[in-house]
């Protein structure tokens, strides 16, 4: 069959699927789960005989909004927080995967831009993270702490000033979005290059080490969670500049929707990265190495797994479950 009789013949039963998507056609659990049935095997045909088209895509983006609506509207006995942060989410990020590689792409990128920047304009450090900062930074080098400036005041007052800013931070990544994405962008340049050029600095004098047994017992947590902050403004945007077959307005609707539940998302790890700053980082220098080390893969092992494997493990357990059920 060619696309566009494949499309003639299966135009009226689509748009049922975005009216069930919208709410504006009212329908049960069986009711969805037949439609879901049938957007499967539609996804299915049109990714065998055109599977470079636009079709799949759109097909793809139905068919996982319709199986987020089943799930939804099935009775669970289960808190409503705890679904969200082991269904929900997995599945959104499962979904929009390919703006989470962009993101990560434009990480190492922008690092790589502030640590070459620092390496060849000596002045670069200094424009980016302020004299009074890199002067005080020096003199704690000198008395054989590079991460004293974690040591100053309290260990509550330390991490909630952290976190609030934190938070701050990553709501700018994630809002900025609005701006068709370019604003998130912007930040995150801003913070990748700072990120680069504050390594490569510490690395410059000699310290590279400890700085790194200091900064990443909360860096693995904090710098992983405003990628993630940054996916979402991606998302966001992504649904203001390219709304496919939907209207610009319901393409917004979905994307805010989406996305706010994918930054809403990283609020447990941001808190904990604050906590880790006020209260463990300051003792980093008189660590253990292997208890430094610990600490930073265990952590940056969590964020990762939750973000870069469970989406995967959760997409595939429910859909085979789905089809049983079904």
């Amino acid at each position: 069959m060619r696309e566009i009789a494949f499309i003639k013949q299966n135009r009226e039963k689509w748009l049922e699927f975005e009216l069930a998507i919208f709410g504006k056609a009212k329908k049960n659990p069986d009711e969805l789960a037949n439609l879901y049935i049938q957007m499967m095997n539609d996804l299915s045909y049109a990714q065998t005989y055109y599977p470079k088209s636009k079709t799949v895509v759109y097909l793809n983006h139905l068919a996982s909004q319709i199986y987020q609506k089943i799930y939804k509207t099935k009775r669970t006995d289960q808190n409503r927080v705890v679904d969200f942060f082991k269904i929900e989410v997995p599945l959104l990020v499962y979904e929009y995967r390919r703006y989470l590689v962009y993101a990560f792409a434009l990480f190492f990128v922008t690092v790589s831009i502030g640590v070459l920047s620092a390496r060849y304009d000596r002045d670069f450090v200094r424009l980016i993270l302020g004299d009074e900062y890199v002067n005080m930074t020096l003199e704690n080098i000198k008395k054989g702490n590079p991460m004293a400036v974690y040591d100053s005041g309290s260990n509550w007052g330390s991490f909630i000033g952290i976190t609030v800013n934190n938070l701050f931070v990553g709501a700018k990544c994630y809002f900025y979005g609005l701006f068709v994405g370019i604003g998130t962008f912007n930040i995150f340049l801003q913070n990748c290059i700072m990120l680069g050029s504050f390594q490569y600095f510490f690395y410059e004098q000699g310290v590279f080490w400890k700085s790194v047994r200091g900064i990443w017992i909360h860096g693995s947590m904090e710098i992983f969670a405003i990628v993630i902050e940054t996916t979402a403004g991606f998302i966001l945007g992504a649904s203001i500049l390219f709304p496919k077959t939907f209207s610009r307005l319901n393409s917004f609707k979905i994307g805010f929707k989406n996305s706010f539940k994918i930054f809403l998302s990283t609020f447990p790890f941001t808190i904990s990265a604050g906590f880790l700053e006020g209260f463990i980082t300051r003792y980093s220098i008189d660590m253990p190495n292997w208890l430094s080390s610990f600490i930073i893969l265990f952590t940056l092992a969590i964020i990762s797994f939750y973000y870069l494997i469970y989406p995967f493990i959760v997409q595939k357990k429910f859909q085979s479950l789905t089809v049983e059920k079904l």
